[in-house]
């Protein structure tokens, strides 16, 4: 995920199919044959579906299928738990860990969908029932991880003659429960157990009211004249939302981030102020999509279950299975970027402040000039106009000629559409994805454009899990927010929308060259301060000569991208970095404050807490917000990335360094992609993270191609 990156959908316990070893569990599973066939007969979530890999039924799965799936899934997931935990057989691998691997099947399957679909495309039936199931999933979680029976059985295998995926399994799984408690009296349970499950309702709650206050939050403009610097088609576009909205005029929707993408071309000051205010106060306004109440309830609960758990913080709690281990190994990395990305950010806007003082403007820079006044300098500074480059960037175009050309060449990999393949949603396109000897991969779902249904960023997910214990295949999913164009019109996106639609393959070409026998560490199943590697190093093919040349086609003239024009990208590559790394930096000190506090005492109310940290940390500059505002921070407070913002600038670390090796040796080869494939793409999480990057590059990553990168150091 670029600026937000995917919601964990359902807790490491929950894998497909159901097997167990002991004579109790097949009694208990005789029992409820008849009942399961019954319903499997009427409930397409109840059973395998009879798509190719698995791949989701949205022809025939409803909304009123999800609840009976819960409820039955929960219900056979217990038993099936409960027959692990209780065998009396001592406990082996394969009556313990792999009969959890199995355990859960229709429970699985619905949740994913579900969390899906409740990402991409809700509704309020939906959101009632998320609301609802939050806190009886939560609980469901803890059965598991708080077992004592079952933490006994594994802590009592021995790895001696387990295979290196095998060890590694049983040692995620100790890990996992000991995180989660295990270890714990029974009244220190039963305690964490209601935390849980007011964590998970608090964060669902967060969710469906940022969801209404990006919705509500929207720009209602009456004038065209207030669009001024708008293309025809973003006003035709912004026309077409209003009347689906029930509304006259002009309607622009929020994106999930503090800055708007229309802020660098609208012309009217007034109407970027209204703008920028709409999308920084949108979850502040004191009514029912408030989420300041529910933002402080989390911070405060997250610490409680911390020290119940003896760490002095969430996020020393939180970070124990990330690659950075602690707080403050993420805290050294942030401010070794923090300082010069601030100091290039002044000398950034004294040459924005330069150039409204030369227009005799007559004020000085706010936040929701920054943009407006960025571009002008590039076009200045660069001769390089945004208008210029997006007619030669056309959505799909981007994607066969851009995205799948690259994978092809490096990879080997070819992509085929298909169109018979039930979807959620006509806006949805699904690829076949083939490698090498021309056998099929995985299935590939894209759903690029925005709607009130979607909650805002871009992320990928899987529908379905690659498993060799399973027998299942990828099928994975990625999701944009990109203005959908009117009718009959072409879908041309910015260069930074380019790199985004690369960025999210990333991930999904992550999940697509999954070969882990066991779903837990299958794919991007892995630390969250690695996941984002892989995405991110796929950026890079975006700029890459060959792969350029072959997407950047003028959707009118059929022309490639001119030299000159690319020239006048390449070199703009570094400008306004100050800016763009200061916000996300702050982002993540600010995630990394919420979450290093050590006593309720240190809370303060949100905004003002938000203030202190930036201030604090030395990000003193009023016209530059962080990239997400606390109210609307969804990655840390709805999507998993608690106390884990970081991990996008730990990431990048690596993927700069990699990408260093990859140009030392040959930039666009079959080796250097089948090496990538193999030590990286491949390995899930079923070894140390860090050691695979060894076996990659030969070396441990270096900060220093980061910083160049940015324009930082020479």
């Amino acid at each position: 995920m670029k600026g937000i990156t995917p919601a964990v959908l359902v807790a490491a316990l929950f894998f497909n199919s159901c097997a167990t070893t002991s004579k109790t569990a097949k009694t208990k599973t005789d029992k409820m044959t008849a009942t399961q066939e019954s319903k499997q007969s009427e409930n397409p979530l109840m059973r395998k579906s009879s798509l190719q890999f698995e791949a989701p039924e949205f022809d025939k799965i409803k909304t009123e299928h999800f609840r009976p799936a819960f409820d039955f899934g929960l219900k056979q997931h217990n038993l099936e738990i409960q027959s692990i935990a209780d065998n009396p057989q001592p406990a082996t691998f394969a009556n313990t860990l792999e009969a959890l691997e199995k355990s859960g099947e229709v429970l699985k399957r619905a949740q994913i969908i579900f969390g899906n679909l409740t990402s991409a495309d809700t509704n309020p039936e939906l959101q009632a029932l998320e609301e609802e199931y939050a806190s009886i999933f939560a609980a469901h979680n803890d059965k598991i991880y708080l077992n004592e029976n079952l933490y006994k059985r594994i802590k009592s295998i021995s790895p001696q003659g387990l295979d290196a995926e095998s060890k590694r399994l049983l040692e995620v799984y100790l890990q996992n429960f000991e995180i989660a408690g295990a270890g714990l009296s029974t009244e220190a349970k039963e305690e964490l157990k209601n935390i849980n499950q007011e964590l998970a309702t608090l964060s669902t709650q967060f969710d469906s009211k940022l969801l209404e206050a990006r919705k509500n939050g929207a720009l209602l403009i009456s004038d065209v004249k207030e669009l001024d610097g708008l293309s025809q088609d973003q006003i035709s576009a912004a026309a077409n939302a209003a009347k689906k909205a029930g509304h006259q005029g002009y309607l622009l929707s929020l994106q999930n981030t503090t800055q708007q993408p229309l802020l660098s071309s609208l012309n009217n000051r007034k109407t970027r102020e209204k703008l920028f205010k709409a999308s920084w106060l949108r979850a502040e306004k004191g009514d029912s999509a408030d989420t300041r109440e529910v933002v402080e309830k989390l911070a405060a609960l997250r610490l409680k279950k911390a020290n119940l758990l003896g760490k002095k913080s969430f996020a020393e709690w939180k970070l124990q299975d990330q690659m950075a281990k602690t707080p403050a190994a993420a805290t050294q990395l942030m401010k070794q970027i923090a300082k010069p990305a601030v100091e290039a950010t002044k000398k950034e806007q004294a040459e924005i402040q330069k150039l409204i003082d030369a227009e005799k403007g007559g004020f000085k820079i706010e936040v929701w000039d920054w943009n407006f006044y960025a571009e002008k300098v590039r076009k200045a500074k660069f001769d390089l106009d945004e208008s210029e480059t997006k007619p030669y960037f056309e959505i799909f175009t981007v994607l066969e000629k851009g995205v799948f050309y690259a994978a092809n060449k490096f990879y080997g990999i070819s992509f085929k559409k298909r169109t018979d393949l039930p979807v959620y949603h006509p806006d949805v396109v699904v690829y076949e994805v083939f490698d090498t000897d021309g056998s099929s991969l995985a299935l590939y779902y894209l759903d690029f454009y925005t709607r009130e249904s979607k909650r805002g960023g871009a992320w990928m997910n899987n529908f379905v899990e690659q498993s060799y214990l399973l027998g299942t295949k990828p099928v994975i999913t990625n999701c944009y927010n990109y203005a959908k164009p009117a009718n009959g019109k072409p879908s041309l996106i910015s260069f930074d929308e380019v790199e985004t639609i690369f960025h999210e393959f990333g991930h999904a070409i992550h999940g697509i060259f999954a070969t882990q026998k066991y779903p837990s560490l299958s794919g991007t199943n892995v630390p969250r301060d690695f996941v984002e590697f892989p995405s991110q190093i796929n950026e890079h093919f975006a700029l890459v000569p060959e792969v350029l040349k072959n997407y950047a086609i003028h959707y009118e003239t059929k022309q490639p991208i001119p030299q000159a024009l690319v020239d006048k990208i390449l070199k703009a590559r570094t400008f306004n970095q100050g800016y763009a790394t200061t916000e996300l930096v702050s982002a993540a000190m600010t995630d990394m404050a919420w979450h290093t506090i050590t006593s309720e005492q240190e809370l303060k109310p949100a905004l003002e807490f938000e203030k202190s940290t930036l201030l604090s940390n030395g990000f003193t500059l009023q016209a530059v917000p962080p990239r997400y505002h606390t109210p609307y921070f969804a990655h840390i407070w709805g999507g998993g990335y608690s106390a884990g913002y970081y991990a996008y600038l730990w990431s990048e670390v690596m993927d700069l360094d990699a990408w260093e090796w990859i140009k030392q040796h040959g930039l666009l080869t079959r080796e250097n992609g089948d090496r990538f494939r193999k030590y990286i793409l491949s390995v899930g999480n079923s070894m140390d993270l860090n050691k695979a990057y060894r076996n990659f590059a030969e070396r441990d990553p270096d900060i220093k191609p980061l910083l160049r990168s940015r324009g930082f150091i020479k």
